[in-house]
């Protein structure tokens, strides 16, 4: 019998995370965040003062992280080399470090691997760019949920602003369209909805319908 994997893809800020943790939650699975474990990569990079766009820099660090991923029922805890680093990688500026050293394909592959490990021992919710159509192209469930870009950037202002950051959406909706941009240009691993998946736009939809209309799909 075959493992339980439901592949959810999307833009930034479509809601991805919030709708993955919800799935899995109901159907008392793990959830997988792989954008996390991206931003960790770009996280040691910055602390080791290597620029995460220089592919022979980054190169060397990749041998020296030791990545643990630890789900819970709230905040999936990221830990890179014995170091509780989660709180540190949330930021608009490490996500994109995280869109940028993603283009380097040995940092894809590595954690590539990682995430297959993962979903081939347990049931699991993954959410990313490209888990639909790289990472588990044979996953029996793929959603792909999107959202207005105006409407991502609001929701990460109220995000921040709610962390008690200062911050302005302009600024924000200008990095929502970059990261789009960025994402979707990639030669490898870019951001594409699997030809096979489920399209969701939840520009207009709670994060609570999201969750039905995909559990209501699966359980067909």
């Amino acid at each position: 019998m075959s493992v339980l994997n439901i592949a959810i893809d999307g833009p930034a800020g479509a809601g991805k995370s919030t709708v993955a943790k919800a799935v899995a939650k109901s159907l008392n699975i793990a959830y997988l965040d792989t954008g996390a474990m991206y931003r960790a990569v770009a996280y040691f990079c910055v602390q080791q003062g290597v620029n995460v766009a220089d592919e022979k820099a980054v190169l060397p660090l990749l041998d020296e992280i030791e990545l643990e991923i630890q789900p819970s029922e709230s905040v999936q805890k990221v830990i890179l080399n014995g170091v509780d680093i989660t709180g540190g990688i949330r930021t608009p500026e490490m996500g994109m470090n995280a869109s940028t050293v993603s283009k380097i394909h040995a940092v894809r592959l590595k954690l590539v691997e990682m995430q297959r490990a993962i979903a081939a021992k347990s049931a699991c919710v993954l959410d990313g760019r490209d888990i639909g159509t790289l990472v588990l192209p044979n996953a029996p469930y793929k959603f792909f949920l999107t959202a207005d870009a105006k409407e991502r950037a609001m929701r990460r202002f109220k995000e921040l602003v709610a962390k008690g950051l200062e911050v302005n959406y302009d600024t924000i909706l200008a990095e929502v369209i970059a990261r789009d941009k960025q994402d979707v240009e990639k030669d490898f691993g870019a951001l594409k909805q699997a030809d096979d998946a489920i399209l969701i736009d939840s520009t207009d939809l709670q994060a609570a319908e999201v969750v039905n209309e995909i559990l209501s799909r699966i359980k067909k």
